[in-house]
C-alpha cells in the first residue's frame, strides 16, 4: 500500500510546493548529480541539508534513508534532462539500478533548494495497447471530481444496449495514474478491460495526488481528500451515465483503495457490492514495521543496528501519531493529521458495518499485506454469507503471478493481472 510508501507504484517523498525559478550558483542539473552522490554514499544528512525547508519537514532524514537503502544497488545513471513546467526547475534521469530502471526527478527552486524529489520504477516501459477494433467494447475520456477541479478518466464501456452493470476502480496508495502504473505494469488497465470484455463497464481516473497536488498547497490532505472523496463522486457520476444500471454499480478498490472502500460504499449510497483486492486486515499503520522487518530480513539486516533503529523509530512515530503529538507534525514521513485519518479506519469493523455483498480477493505471495492479514478476514468472515474470499497461489500485491521470494524488485518485470482473478470478479459481479 502505498502509505506503506516504499513498496508500492511510485516512492513519492514530497509534493513540490515551489518558488517561481532564476538563476541560481549551480545549475539544476548539478545540484541533482551532488545529491545523488550523496545519497548513493550514504551521506543522508548531507542530502537532507540540500533540501528547503518543507522538504526537510517531510522528508526527515531517517525516512530518506529507509527509502534510499530499499532501492537495489545504485549503477549507471542516463544523462539528466532539464525542463520547466508552471516556474519550476524541473531535472529528470533515468537511474540503472541492479537489474531495474528507475526515474529520478528533482525539482530545485529559486534559491538552489530541493523542494521536491521523486524515485519510481521506471513508467511505461510497456505501452498501453489502443483497444482492438474488434474488442466488444470502447473506451473513451471522462472527467470526474469536484466541479472546477476536474480529474481525467477512461470509461471503458462494454457495446451493445445495456444497461450494464458498472465498476469504480481506486487505487493503491501514492500519486498513481488512472492505469495504476507499476514500474511496466498498468494493474487497473487489466482489470479494467478485462471485465469491460465481459459486458461490466469500468471508470478508472486519475488520483488527485497525481494529478492536481495544488489541491494541497495548505500541505494538509486527509484519507478523504486523498482518496474517499474522488471515489464517491465516481460512482455517483457513474450511476447517471447513459447506459450504466444505477442499482448495480460496483466499488473495486485495490490495497489503500481496498482498505476503504467499505466507506466509500457507505457514503456513496446505492453500491450494489464492494470487491477489495489485496486489502488488509489491520489498520495501516500497524503493517509498516511488519514491512520494515521483512524488507531487512530480505536483505539480510534483520540484526543490523541500523535496520533495527529504524523499525524503532516507526514504532515511536505510531506511537506519536496516536499520542500527543501535534497534528502539523510530522511521522512516517507524513503530517500527523494524515495518519490518524487513516488510523480512523478499521478495515474488518467497516466491512461488518457494511450491508451489501463483499469479494475479497488476495495473493499468497503478497509481502505488503500478507497472509496474516488474510487469515484474520477468514476468521472474520468465514461462514458470513455477505463475503465471498478467493485466495490465489503465487499471485503478488499487484494480482500478478511470480515466483520465489516476494520483493519489490518483480514489480519492475513485465506481467498482468491474472486472468482467473478478473473472471472470477466478473462471475460474481453478474451474479450480483
Amino acid at each position: 500500500m502505498k502509505r506503506m510508501r516504499n513498496s508500492i507504484s511510485a516512492i513519492a517523498l514530497a509534493c513540490a510546493l515551489v518558488l517561481p525559478a532564476s538563476a541560481a550558483t549551480d545549475t539544476p542539473q548539478a545540484i541533482a548529480a551532488r545529491l545523488l552522490d550523496r545519497l548513493d554514499a550514504g551521506q543522508y544528512d548531507q542530502a537532507e541539508a540540500m533540501f528547503n525547508a518543507q522538504m526537510q519537514q517531510h522528508v526527515p532524514t531517517d525516512k530518506l534513508k529507509a527509502v534510499w537503502q530499499s532501492l537495489p544497488p545504485a549503477g549507471k545513471r542516463d544523462a539528466a534532462q532539464l525542463s520547466q513546467k508552471d516556474g519550476m526547475q524541473v531535472i529528470k534521469q533515468t537511474l540503472h539500478r541492479g537489474s531495474t530502471a528507475w526515474t529520478f526527478t528533482v525539482v530545485v527552486d529559486a534559491q538552489g533548494k530541493v523542494s521536491g524529489m521523486f524515485v519510481q520504477p521506471q513508467q511505461n516501459a510497456t505501452p498501453i495497447p489502443a483497444v482492438p477494433p474488434d474488442a466488444g467494447y470502447g473506451e473513451r475520456e471522462v472527467s470526474v471530481g469536484a466541479e472546477g477541479h476536474p480529474l481525467g478518466g477512461t470509461l471503458a464501456m462494454p457495446k451493445g444496449k445495456g444497461p450494464f452493470p458498472a465498476v469504480v476502480l481506486v487505487h493503491g496508495s501514492g500519486p498513481n495514474d488512472r492505469e495504476e502504473t507499476i514500474g511496466p505494469n498498468h494493474v487497473f488497465t487489466d482489470i479494467a478491460r478485462g471485465l469491460a470484455a465481459q459486458g461490466i463497464a469500468v471508470l478508472r481516473y486519475e488520483k488527485r495526488t497525481r494529478a492536481r497536488p495544488q489541491d494541497y498547497k495548505d500541505g494538509i490532505i486527509t484519507i478523504d481528500s486523498e482518496t474517499t472523496d474522488d471515489a464517491v463522486a465516481a460512482v455517483k457520476a457513474l450511476a447517471t451515465t447513459p447506459g450504466i444500471d444505477p442499482k448495480r454499480v460496483f466499488v473495486f478498490g485495490h490495497s489503500l483503495g481496498a482498505m476503504v472502500a467499505p466507506r466509500i460504499a457507505q457514503r456513496a449510497g446505492n453500491v450494489a457490492g464492494v470487491i477489495e483486492l489485496s486489502g488488509p486486515s489491520r489498520k495501516l499503520v500497524d503493517i509498516i514495521p511488519y514491512q520494515q522487518r521483512y524488507m531487512a530480513k530480505l536483505q539480510g539486516k534483520s540484526d543490523d543496528p541500523q535496520a533495527l533503529a529504524g523499525i524503532a523509530k516507526a514504532e515511536s512515530d505510531i506511537a506519536a501519531i496516536r499520542g500527543n503529538a501535534k497534528p502539523d507534525d510530522t511521522a512516517l514521513g507524513m503530517r500527523v493529521d494524515y495518519w490518524r485519518s487513516v488510523d480512523a479506519i478499521d478495515p474488518i469493523a467497516d466491512n461488518k458495518a457494511l450491508r451489501v455483498p463483499t469479494l475479497l480477493l488476495h495473493g499468497d505471495r503478497d509481502f505488503q499485506v500478507p497472509m496474516e492479514d488474510w487469515t484474520a478476514l477468514q476468521q472474520a468472515f468465514t461462514g458470513n454469507k455477505r463475503f465471498t474470499m478467493k485466495l490465489y497461489p503465487s499471485l503478488n500485491h499487484l494480482g500478478i503471478a511470480g515466483s520465489g521470494t516476494p520483493s519489490m524488485a518483480e514489480y519492475a518485470q513485465p506481467g498482468h493481472v491474472d486472468a482467473q482473478l478478473i473472471n472470477d470478479a466478473a462471475a460474481w459481479i453478474k451474479a450480483h
